[in-house]
């Protein structure tokens, strides 16, 4: 299907698959059904974990030209990386709200760099404070487990973040990430969610298209009745 806002969308998180062959990876993935591709950045200051930068993006795209990359920034200076990662050709910027000191100045940084923005906050976070952002966002993004780490238990008390965004703003992308799987989809698309990153469920399956089919199906049907 592809990116389409306001659709339902399936983004496997490629820090998930085995990074000796990402590019292979990446192309199993696509094959398997992805809409787009989310590629987690973490500096080991935001979050404790440090994982890969621009030069990974670029390699990659251009071995994809024509995917959607987004590429989850959670990095404690998100304005840093703004141009390193509009030349190395990611699509959507997703920065977290936490870790801003002007997220709308941010959100006209990316604008200007030629990417989509997006912001994500953290379990912890007021969901008001995203909802105001909304607006002037492509994506918004709950996180469903602390970031930093994959492999977490899904937090189903982050729903009422998922359903006040839906209904105050029912145009809007919304995104989840963190713990999604067969298992907890129905939750995540009850509450509105469209846009589904998952990782291990999808990446670690000896089916992954069928697992991606799952999702998008449980998904598709609760954003027919929204």
């Amino acid at each position: 299907m592809g990116y389409c806002k306001g659709g339902c969308m399936i983004g496997p998180s490629i820090l998930n698959s085995d990074l000796s062959k990402l590019a292979e990876e990446c192309q199993r993935l696509l094959d398997a059904g992805a809409d787009y591709l989310h590629l987690d950045v973490m500096d080991g200051h935001f979050v404790p974990n440090l994982t890969f930068g621009a030069p990974v993006v670029e390699c990659l795209r251009s071995k994809f030209p024509g995917v959607t990359f987004e590429v989850h920034m959670m990095v404690a200076q998100p304005n840093q990386w703004i141009g390193d990662m509009a030349k190395a050709g990611a699509d959507i910027y997703t920065f977290h709200l936490e870790a801003s000191e002007d997220p709308r100045t941010t959100i006209q940084l990316i604008r200007e760099a030629g990417m989509k923005p997006g912001c994500g906050i953290k379990p912890g976070t007021d969901v008001g404070e995203l909802s105001e952002l909304a607006p002037s966002l492509e994506v918004c993004l709950v996180m469903t487990v602390e970031p930093g780490f994959g492999g977490q238990k899904f937090m189903a008390n982050m729903m009422s973040k998922v359903e006040h965004l839906r209904k105050n703003h029912p145009g809007s992308n919304v995104e989840v990430d963190g713990g999604l799987s067969p298992a907890t989809i129905e939750q995540a698309a009850r509450a509105g969610a469209n846009m589904i990153v998952s990782g291990s469920a999808v990446v670690k399956a000896s089916d992954a298209r069928a697992v991606i089919t799952q999702l998008r199906e449980v998904v598709c049907r609760y954003l027919s009745t929204k």
